[in-house]
């Protein structure tokens, strides 16, 4: 690469982050990361009728919880700030005016009505209405009135906006990395406005000014602004800078049918697609994080979503995907979001953390239910539970037996219980009460002894038997059941169930 690599996230602080945004940065990341480079964040905020307040905060906690925070940002090794663009409002009036004074830009004077009847016209002919070369010299513009009279309008304080001069009848021929060679026809580009009246820039002119002035190397961003390519590419040559490379990533898709995954979908089908809770006069939208997702996890799945690397791997740790990171890899067609391999990559990760740190996270749970329990049996109930979980929050669930006694019995399994049932499970409670080493193994050498002893056939015993802990035929190794509820509570069950079934 001809020059160090510096690429950035550039979000608009106009509500909650979505997941496609987080699967952008953390593209950038990874990148940055593996071209020892640096990975920035600049906040896009020029259009101030669409921020929302919090909503820049929501943007760093996110990246925060992640572990991909930027190493430039806003108040934190600002090389080439601000890094808000509100803050950057005087700089971009300098090159705007470079622009009108080399002829790639023109003062646009036409007022809404007169847009608005130029459209209606070509519709009721049949055409779409484009400002561009073919009409921008009929129009009301400072490219068919004297300077002098642009000058005299501008002092009055006459509305104005600053439209780019894109050129007539060329070929551009441009280089995406992601998508390779592709070309635009100039004619069919409009001129895009670059500034308004009142000082603010737009997003196409703000943005190839910030990027050149903090050095970026590559613009690695949504395939949406795909379309914005060619003004952009234009924008470099009208400046006479050197463009950065670019790469268009894919579009997320819904989990069913085509079309870009939005919130409603995760409404629908009840996943997050925000990487925190955000709440708004519209309600709380959840987030990965409140839904007992770990960071980790999602960066995994994130990063499989219209990329791989060539192999059948499936867990890369960060680091792992740092160092087999490559744009060239990145897939060009949508990647579909599948709700449920996301919750597969958490069980995966769940997997992986040790039982002491589950047990943290699950003991407030256990407190808000009133129950306490010492740390070690909850480390314990939590090694045998797991398995089976994709989030903390189902531990509860899956293992409140082990904290109170059923108050009903699964219907279907009750119908197991038989004439003869009761009085086995009275006999069973007398095994039971005849055992001192009270640990799961030497539970079952005794229990089974005693069948076999007796010629007691497996279904007749441990069906009801575990119907009578849990309530259901459901739960881990049934001894194991028994050894961490104790012998009491294990005979009290018992007599309960053979009153009640």
């Amino acid at each position: 690469m001809s020059r160090p690599v510096r690429v950035r996230f550039a979000p608009s602080p106009t509500g909650p982050l979505h997941i496609g945004g987080v699967r952008t940065a953390l593209f950038n990341y990874l990148f940055a990361k593996k071209h020892t480079g640096v990975f920035y964040l600049r906040i896009e905020d020029t259009d101030q009728n669409r921020f929302v307040p919090g909503a820049e905060h929501y943007i760093f906690e996110a990246l925060e919880w992640l572990g991909i925070a930027p190493s430039e940002t806003v108040g934190k090794n600002e090389k080439f700030g601000p890094y808000r663009q509100s803050e950057r409002k005087e700089l971009y009036k300098k090159y705007v005016d470079l622009l009108i004074n080399s002829g790639w830009a023109y003062y646009a004077f036409d007022t809404a009505e007169a847009l608005d009847s130029e459209r209606k016209q070509h519709e009721e002919q049949g055409k779409t209405f484009i400002y561009n070369w073919h009409n921008r010299e009929k129009l009301d513009t400072s490219l068919v009135i004297s300077e002098e009279e642009t000058e005299k309008r501008i002092a009055a304080g006459e509305t104005y906006v600053v439209r780019f001069k894109t050129p007539v009848n060329e070929t551009l021929h441009l280089h995406d990395i992601i998508r390779g060679d592709i070309s635009f026809e100039t004619n069919l580009l409009d001129d895009k406005v670059l500034f308004k009246s009142d000082g603010m820039p737009t997003y196409h002119l703000a943005n190839i000014v910030d990027d050149h002035l903090m050095e970026t190397s590559h613009v690695i961003r949504g395939e949406e602004w795909l379309p914005s390519m060619p003004l952009h590419s234009l924008l470099y040559k009208a400046f006479g800078w050197e463009a950065p490379e670019f790469a268009h990533l894919p579009l997320i898709l819904k989990p069913i049918g085509n079309g870009k995954l939005s919130k409603r979908d995760g409404d629908k089908l009840g996943f997050p697609v925000f990487p925190l809770e955000w709440k708004s006069e519209e309600g709380v939208s959840s987030g990965y994080r409140e839904k007992g997702f770990f960071p980790e996890a999602v960066i995994n799945f994130l990063a499989l979503l219209g990329w791989n690397d060539g192999t059948d791997q499936e867990l890369f740790s960060l680091e792992e995907l740092v160092q087999k990171f490559d744009l060239s890899r990145v897939h060009k067609a949508g990647a579909k979001f599948d709700p449920d391999k996301n919750k597969w990559f958490n069980h995966q990760y769940l997997q992986k953390q040790d039982d002491e740190s589950l047990a943290k996270s699950f003991a407030p749970i256990l407190y808000e239910k009133g129950i306490d329990t010492d740390f070690t049996t909850i480390t314990k109930i939590v090694s045998l539970i797991k398995e089976r979980a994709n989030f903390v929050s189902e531990f509860w669930e899956m293992s409140n037996f082990f904290f109170e006694a059923p108050t009903s019995y699964d219907e279907k399994a009750a119908k197991n219980w038989k004439e003869d049932t009761s009085a086995l499970m009275s006999e069973l409670i007398l095994v039971i009460d005849t055992i001192d080493d009270f640990t799961s193994a030497n539970i079952e050498t005794n229990v089974k002894d005693w069948m076999t002893q007796n010629e007691i056939g497996m279904g007749k015993v441990m069906q009801p038997f575990r119907l009578s802990l849990v309530g259901a035929l459901k739960g881990p190794h049934l001894f194991d059941i028994v050894e961490l509820i104790g012998k009491d509570e294990t005979i009290k069950r018992l007599e309960k169930a053979i009153d009640t079934l």
